[in-house]
């Protein structure tokens, strides 16, 4: 699904804005930025050209970044920007989204956020219905709303987002859970144990947001290229009749490309060769060119999944690059490096034909994983590695913003409490010379609303997660602690650079659990248990907190209220704790290899997160390590390459080409 140009437009824009946006006393404004630019800029793509009615542009070409917008003097009043309606059809699209997710996050080991998605479609689906039951139906307006305007579509964004949340969970460590033997063998049997661990991850990762916003959006200013892209695309849905006009145009074009890619997956089931799956290697061995088999055995083929075009679309170039770059690097080179020097093993599959198996991923002996693993298994440790050992050297070279950061955070709870335990002394007079934020205080968040369900969410999560995974008190107390931990990574990387690291970073509580694990001298089983249960919660909890401060920043732009996307992130989690959980059971239903891959390794999931969260689990609680040597050694030798392209980027590549 390709990005819109005026979304692309205000990508540029934070891009552009980023070192401005991050100093509160730095003006920057928006040369030529206005909507009459982004009608021409449509026009050249083949949209439409067009002016607006009202001169709010004017003002946001005076916009300082980081601030919200203008106030438009022409925008209707919105009574009412919590309704049900809106939280009916943001936690809808959430749905949509969510599943989509699932497909994509088993296939690739990547997922998206549902902001412009949820943005789009909810003004789509809302703003008509609103028009003409306005005028037509004698509902309240908290139920139905009155009018459709910008920050009511923000709750509607905010519902979708944590509605489609919580699948990262179930493309790397649940997933896992079941690869290992560590639960029932039917995922539909732990259907319990399933709600209460999405269920303890979701409320708590919402509950610590509201402090993250007071630093991150407020203070530091970070730029969030894609929350801010989602405001500029809500204030340009509602800019009059031109608004009108594109809103249209953008559903129609999302509405179709999503029939276009139903229409052709449906087509596929009844000629796969033909539209589909492009087995060059295979039609020209047929034809005589025997040799030419490799290219089959080694996974060369073209494969036609409008998901993956779409995933190419939003990834940018960068990480489109380095995907491709690995993808010949293991699978070009490595990979038949191996098989030639015997480093690894295939599998046949075929007794008339030389078709073999690199995938495998399970072998009979200890031996056999160090001495004679595939080119997969092989290839798998110097993957997680690389991710590790990068995360980690970034998060180092931007320890000065996380230490900042937590330094704030330190002042601002250090102020509350003074302010508490001097609140019934008329002498003390409270000052917070720090307060800028420009949201009325009627309209934030209380703070006993957020620290009463944080203590509340914490308690939740002791319970649900002692009772029904056996963990100990204090080690959920410490998974937790770390989900709040990686949050600080989390948004500080995506207000920065729009990448979520969490999945990566998480797998520091992997090292943590598996070295308690070690020291209480559990059974492996029970090891990996405590391992991955305990990823999955801080991990879970963090991308979720890191997923709804972006939404916050588009709330904070639009001027809507924190309080109403605070409830609006409460009901989306609440839906997404048990939507998630049957969707993972209707994926491993109906493909059961995402959990129990075959010996060969055979299976339209790759799956490459799960793959990755079982390896650590079985490295960090196994009486020996279960790597091969030249597996390791080389795994060593690109971590280092690895951590000196990220200290070469931060010390001598300038910040505006870090997006190539």
């Amino acid at each position: 699904m390709a990005e819109l140009p005026d979304v692309n437009l205000a990508r540029q824009i934070t891009r552009e804005s980023h070192v401005d946006a991050t100093r509160p006393d730095t003006k920057k404004t928006y040369s030529g930025y206005s909507d009459e630019k982004a009608g021409h800029i449509d026009d050249e793509k083949g949209g439409v050209t067009h002016t607006h009615e009202t001169d709010h542009e004017e003002e946001l070409q005076h916009y300082t970044a980081g601030n919200p917008f203008p106030v438009d003097p022409n925008a209707p009043e919105e009574e009412h920007q919590l309704t049900i309606r809106a939280l009916v059809v943001g936690c809808a699209l959430g749905a949509i989204v969510g599943a989509s997710n699932i497909y994509l996050g088993l296939k690739t080991g990547f997922t998206f956020g549902p902001q412009l998605f949820g943005a789009i479609f909810g003004f789509a689906i809302i703003k008509p219905l609103s028009q003409f039951f306005t005028n037509n139906t004698v509902l309240p307006h908290w139920l139905w709303g009155g009018e459709f305007g910008p920050k009511e579509n923000v709750c509607v964004q905010t519902a979708a987002t944590s509605a489609g949340g919580l699948g990262i969970l179930f493309v790397s460590g649940i997933p896992a859970i079941y690869r290992l033997g560590l639960l029932s063998f039917n995922p539909a049997d732990d259907i319990g144990k399933l709600f209460a661990l999405t269920t303890a991850v979701s409320y708590f990762g919402v509950a610590f947001v509201i402090p993250l916003r007071k630093y991150f959006i407020i203070h530091q200013k970070l730029v969030f290229p894609t929350p801010t892209a989602t405001a500029f695309t809500i204030r340009s849905l509602h800019s009059g009749k031109t608004g009108a006009i594109a809103a249209r145009k953008k559903s129609l074009c999302l509405l179709v490309t999503l029939l276009a890619a139903l229409a052709y997956k449906v087509a596929t089931g009844y000629a796969p060769g033909v539209l589909f799956d492009w087995h060059i290697g295979w039609t020209l061995y047929r034809l005589g060119w025997t040799s030419i088999i490799a290219l089959e055995n080694y996974g060369w083929w073209i494969e036609f999944t409008p998901a993956f075009f779409g995933a190419g679309m939003l990834s940018g170039l960068n990480a489109s690059w380095s995907y491709l770059g690995g993808t010949v690097l293991a699978w070009g080179i490595i990979a038949p490096s191996l098989i030639a020097t015997g480093k690894a093993v295939a599998i046949d599959t075929s007794d008339e034909f030389p078709l073999k198996s690199i995938m495998g991923m399970k072998f009979k002996t200890f031996d056999d994983y160090v001495y004679a693993p595939s080119p997969r298994y092989w290839l798998l440790w110097p993957g997680v590695l690389i991710m590790l050992v990068f995360s980690f050297v970034e998060l180092g070279m931007s320890s000065g913003s996380l230490i900042r950061a937590a330094g704030g955070l330190k002042a601002s709870i250090h102020n509350r409490v003074e302010r508490f335990r001097n609140r019934n002394d008329p002498n003390f007079v409270y000052v917070d010379a720090g307060d800028n934020d420009p949201c009325p205080p009627e309209d934030r968040v209380p703070n006993y609303a957020w620290i009463g369900a944080l203590a509340l969410s914490l308690l939740l999560s002791i319970t649900l997660i002692s009772t029904q995974f056996k963990m100990n008190v204090g080690e959920v107390i410490l998974a937790n602690i770390l989900g709040f931990l990686f949050s600080f990574i989390g948004v500080q990387s995506a207000g920065d650079t729009d990448i979520n690291p969490i999945s990566t970073v998480a797998k520091a509580s992997q090292l943590v659990f598996g070295g308690i694990a070690k020291g209480q001298g559990l059974a492996q089983a029970d090891g990996m248990r405590l391992n991955l249960i305990g990823g999955v919660v801080a991990g879970g909890a963090a991308a979720q907190s890191t997923d709804m401060t972006g939404d916050l920043k588009t709330g904070h732009l639009i001027g809507a209220k924190p309080k109403v996307q605070f409830v609006a992130q409460l009901v989306g989690s609440t839906v997404a704790s048990f939507l998630t959980v049957g969707l993972f059971v209707l994926f491993t239903k109906a493909s059961p290899c995402i959990l129990y891959p075959p010996e060969d390794g055979q299976c339209a999931y790759g799956a490459p997160s799960v793959s990755a969260w079982a390896a650590v689990a079985t490295a960090v609680t196994a009486p020996k390590l279960p790597i091969p040597p030249s597996s390791g050694y080389t795994a060593i030798g690109l971590s280092i390459l690895a951590a000196i392209c990220v200290v070469v980027k931060h010390l001598w590549i300038p910040r505006k080409y870090w997006h190539w």
